[in-house]
């Protein structure tokens, strides 16, 4: 009809702008892991004991995979 539009092409569209949005977001999140594991593993060991870490547990954090989100963001 006249002024209508076709409802099958938007919903498509939309359908791959959430996927891509998506994408993007998990990008963001694994350079924002990457990012909090390279900041933990340069921290001083008086800094790690303040907050209760220990630098086994930052070595072991430092190694988990960019992709491994323990938070599953």
């Amino acid at each position: 009809m006249k002024g209508q539009r076709e409802s099958v092409g938007e919903e498509a569209f939309s359908g791959h702008g959430h996927m891509v949005s998506d994408l993007l977001h998990k990008f963001s999140r694994w350079y924002e892991l990457h990012r909090e594991r390279e900041l933990l593993a340069s921290l001083s060991d008086e800094a790690l004991k303040d907050i209760g870490v220990s630098r086994a547990d930052v070595e072991h954090e430092s190694v988990r995979p960019f992709w491994d989100d323990p938070m599953h963001k």
